[in-house]
C-alpha cells in the first residue's frame, strides 16, 4: 500500500509539473523566452528529432567512456582504500579535499592536454564522476562489521571467498549509492564540457540554441539530457537487484537440522 502511494504521489507530482509547465506560458504568467510550452518543445523535439538522436549518440558515447572509467576505478580505488587502514588514514582525507574543489577550474587544463576534442569531456567528466564513486565505496568498505570479516578468515576464507562472500554484500548498497552519484555528475561533467568547447553533442545544442535565444530548441535538449539520466538510474537499478540476486544464490544453504 505505502509502495502504491508512493507511486501515486510520483506520478501526481509529474503530472501537475508537466501541465504546469504548458499553462504557464500560455497563460502569460511566464514569458515564452524563458519558458517555452511543453507541447512546443515537444514538437521541435519531434520536428529535429534526427539532429537530437544524433547529438544524443554523441553525449552517449562519452558519457559511456567517462562512467566506466569513473565508476570502475572509483570502486576498486575505494575498496582499496577503504581496506587498508594506512591508506585510508593517508589518501581519504586527501580524496575528500580534491572532491570539495570547484572540478570545473581543471577543464581548461585538460583542453590543454587533451585537445577540445571528446577526449577532454571524457577525462573531465570521469574526474567529476570519480570521487563521489570513491569515497561512498571506501565509506562502504569501513562500514562491514570487523566480527564478519574475523569469523570468515578463522573459518579459512580465502581473500577471494572473503570479497565475494562478506566484502562485497556488505557494502553493495553504499557502493550502488555511490555509482548512482558518480553516474549523474559524469552525465553533468559532459554536458558543460559539451556547453564549454565541443562542436556535436547535446551540450553543444544547448549552447549554440541558447545564443539564438531558440528557448524551445534548449529545453529539447534538455530533456534528453534528463531522458539520459532516468535511463541511467533504471538501468543501475536493474543491475543492483540482478548482483543482489546472484550474491544471495552464491550464499551456502544452512545445514538442514538434526533429527
Amino acid at each position: 500500500m505505502r509502495q502504491l502511494s508512493a507511486g501515486t504521489v510520483r506520478w501526481a507530482a509529474s503530472l501537475a509539473v508537466l501541465a504546469l509547465w504548458e499553462a504557464l506560458p500560455r497563460l502569460g504568467l511566464v514569458p515564452e523566452l524563458f519558458l517555452p510550452p511543453l507541447s512546443r518543445t515537444l514538437f521541435v523535439l519531434a520536428t529535429n528529432w534526427r539532429e537530437y538522436a544524433e547529438a544524443l549518440g554523441v553525449t552517449l558515447i562519452e558519457v559511456c567512456a567517462a562512467g566506466a572509467i569513473a565508476c570502475g576505478g572509483g570502486i576498486l580505488c575505494g575498496a582499496v582504500i577503504g581496506g587498508v587502514p594506512a591508506l585510508r588514514t593517508l589518501l581519504l582525507p586527501l580524496a575528500s579535499g580534491v572532491y570539495a574543489l570547484p572540478i570545473v577550474i581543471l577543464y581548461p587544463i585538460l583542453t590543454v592536454w587533451c585537445g577540445i576534442g571528446p577526449q577532454s569531456k571524457i577525462a573531465f567528466a570521469a574526474i567529476y564522476g570519480f570521487f563521489p564513486t570513491l569515497l561512498a565505496a571506501a565509506a562502504g568498505i569501513r562500514t562491514i562489521d570487523a566480527s564478519l570479516l574475523l569469523t570468515a578468515r578463522s573459518m579459512g576464507a580465502t581473500l577471494p571467498q572473503r570479497v565475494l562472500r562478506v566484502i562485497l554484500p556488505a557494502a553493495m548498497p553504499t557502493v550502488f549509492a555511490g555509482v548512482r552519484l558518480g553516474g549523474a555528475l559524469v552525465i553533468v561533467g559532459v554536458v558543460v564540457a559539451e556547453m564549454l568547447t565541443s562542436t556535436a553533442g547535446i551540450g553543444y545544442l544547448v549552447s549554440r540554441y541558447r545564443t539564438i535565444l531558440a528557448s524551445a530548441h534548449v529545453y529539447a535538449a534538455i530533456l534528453c539530457v534528463l531522458l539520459l539520466g532516468v535511463l541511467f538510474d533504471a538501468l543501475v537499478r536493474v543491475v543492483e537487484r540482478r548482483v543482489s540476486w546472484q550474491l544471495a544464490d552464491d550464499r551456502p544453504a544452512a545445514p538442514a537440522p538434526a533429527t
